[in-house]
């Protein structure tokens, strides 16, 4: 069945498009403002000059763009129903013939294009994000001493160390561990009671330390050693007390991987897991948040402009509250991690679809 484009779809679409690109290009700038008041002295003590700070801020536009997509198709779509209805647009088109669901089909596609859109902001955003923080110099050296802590290194491996002394070039109690696949690429695990950085060769020397490979579940293969140099590890000791990556740095299949070298490390990845749920889920809250606030909408007529901002405004605050909320439940697994990062838009979308099939059309 072909579907019939009226200029009134067009019409539609086009009043929605308008707030939408002014919503979602103008929070990001007040939230720039406001970070640069905050933070322009921090920035000049680093001697970090104008055109520096100005490029930062370009980089940063697509992080903030990101969360703010869903309240800028609510405005939207709570502004350009609510002013067909107070214009009686809205019963016009019902005396002609179209039901309230036809009218904001046009509605529904902007917000399935605020979605895509979204999807391909959570793949730019680690880009920008990482030389965002490369022009503030945002990670640097946090300590010559490290304890306790993972490191995701090449070819799958990960890293365990229980202590780094940077100006020793030493580590103290050294696990390394690969996930396997068959006889051909095993799973192996190396223990070594210290390792030594050579700054001549730019390697590890591994001392007293025992090679276990397991080919399959059913043959182990061990092995020990009193010296071993390992060509794979080639990250210097100060790499090593870089501040870890935020989610927010890495991309969608980045970050499973990296949940994924966590979790054969014995780590908790429950936040990181709720935070890959999120790449995606937020997204397509635009479609949700359009379900929702269409006939939440018609009801703006009674105040006015100002009932619409205060409507998007609470449903804005609500919903951000509530990701909030399911976020610290998911990461401290009181429920699935994938579950707590859809929660909101299980709950927006049962009664966005409540509250539309009770609009008279």
């Amino acid at each position: 069945m072909k579907l019939r484009i009226r200029p009134l779809d067009r019409y539609v679409l086009t009043e929605f498009w308008k707030i939408f690109v002014a919503t979602a290009l103008g929070f990001p700038l007040l939230t720039i403002i406001i970070d640069l008041t905050d933070h322009l002295n921090t920035y000049l003590n680093r001697n970090l000059g104008n055109g520096q700070i100005a490029l930062s801020y370009l980089y940063w536009i697509p992080d903030s763009m990101f969360m703010v997509l869903p309240a800028a198709v609510l405005f939207a779509t709570v502004f350009s129903i609510g002013a067909l209805t107070r214009h009686s647009e809205v019963t016009a088109a019902k005396a002609s013939g179209i039901s309230f669901h036809r009218m904001v089909m046009p509605i529904f596609f902007g917000a399935a294009l605020a979605a895509l859109f979204g999807l391909f902001l959570g793949e730019l955003v680690p880009v920008t994000d990482a030389r965002r923080n490369q022009i503030l110099e945002e990670h640097t050296f946090s300590t010559t001493d490290r304890f306790n802590f993972a490191f995701e290194g090449q070819r799958g491996r990960v890293y365990q160390i229980s202590s780094l002394d940077v100006d020793r070039h030493y580590i103290d109690n050294l696990a390394i561990s690969r996930k396997g696949n068959g006889p051909d690429y095993p799973t192996y695990l190396l223990a070594a009671q210290n390792a030594q950085w050579d700054t001549t060769t730019h390697k590890w020397t591994l001392r007293q330390g025992d090679l276990h490979i397991i080919p399959d579940s059913s043959h182990t293969f061990a092995v020990h050693f009193d010296s071993s140099r390992d060509n794979v590890f080639t990250e210097p000791p100060a790499n090593l007390t870089l501040a870890p990556r935020s989610p927010d740095e890495m991309r969608y299949l980045e970050l499973g991987r990296y949940i994924a070298a966590l979790e054969r490390s014995g780590a908790d990845a429950n936040e990181l897991k709720v935070e890959r749920a999120l790449k995606i889920a937020i997204p397509i809250t635009c479609i949700i948040i359009a379900i929702f606030g269409a006939p939440l909408a018609t009801s703006s007529q009674r105040g006015g402009a100002a009932y619409g901002v205060g409507i998007s405004l609470a449903v804005t605050v609500i919903f951000l509250m509530l990701i909030q909320i399911t976020k610290a439940v998911g990461q401290g697994g009181v429920i699935p991690p994938t579950l707590a990062a859809w929660l909101p838009n299980i709950l927006f979308g049962a009664l966005g679809g409540l509250l539309l099939t009770r609009v008279r059309t």
